[in-house]
């Protein structure tokens, strides 16, 4: 059956609406918003993504029936309209499924996130990356899709796993899941950009003072200068 037939038999998606629990902790709740405002600044450009924050993701009848609702805390789909939803419904995506799942993980959802989560993304999603980490102990891990099972993927001397998908690092910085870019750098947050901007107004603004204090006691020099020569009888011009 293809998307086409699927979506014919399946619920309109407007009359989905997500039905994901609160994040657990203010920890939670602060990884999560980070995680998307840094990606949403660094790809504001674009406009062929979507980024689902604790949606609820439809994807077949018996999942409906059973009411066995699975929405990952975070989620990017590639190569997509950039545009609000209420939940990610597949039959209406074209059978799209995600590209990369972040798992925040809790006392509570740890170990489905472990165990059944993961075999879900796996084997029903597809999703070529899947990685999860804890705001409380700092637990992180990453997964690539190689054939049918998921293989780990190794951190590099930063402790940073590579996110094909992405295009860049994620790794742990001051207690947070960041992202970083191939060179290292890790990618910033919008207070960040804009306290760094803010500082690099300052040091232009203490540089151009510094550079009319200099241009100030160069002329008073010049004044001495010709002040001196005049009382010897030497006329500056000249």
């Amino acid at each position: 059956m293809n998307a086409q037939e699927l979506a014919d038999l399946m619920p309109n998606a407007a009359y989905l609406e997500s039905d994901e629990p609160e994040m657990e902790s203010s920890l939670h709740y602060a990884q999560l918003a980070l995680l998307v405002a840094c990606l949403e600044m660094l790809w504001q450009d674009k406009t062929d993504f979507f980024i689902g924050a604790n949606l609820t993701i439809y994807f077949s009848k018996d999942q409906l029936k059973s009411k066995d609702f699975r929405g990952p805390d975070f989620f990017l789909v590639k190569q997509t309209e950039k545009r609000p939803r209420r939940s990610w419904v597949v039959w209406e995506e074209d059978g799209k499924y995600l590209s990369v799942i972040i798992e925040l993980l809790s006392a509570s959802t740890a170990q489905v996130d472990r165990t059944l989560k993961k075999e879900l993304y796996q084997e029903r999603f597809r999703t070529p990356e899947y990685f999860w980490f804890s705001p409380d102990t700092q637990e992180f891990a990453g997964y690539r899709l190689a054939g049918s099972r998921y293989e780990e993927i190794l951190p590099n001397e930063y402790g940073q796993r590579w996110s094909q998908e992405l295009d860049l690092f994620l790794g742990v910085y001051d207690g947070q899941l960041r992202y970083f870019l191939p060179s290292g750098d890790r990618v910033l947050t919008p207070s960040e950009v804009a306290s760094e901007a803010v500082a690099n107004a300052q040091e232009a603004q203490q540089t151009a003072a510094a550079a009319q204090q200099t241009a100030a006691a160069a002329e008073l020099r010049a004044a001495k200068l010709t002040e001196q020569l005049k009382t010897l009888g030497v006329e500056p011009e000249a």
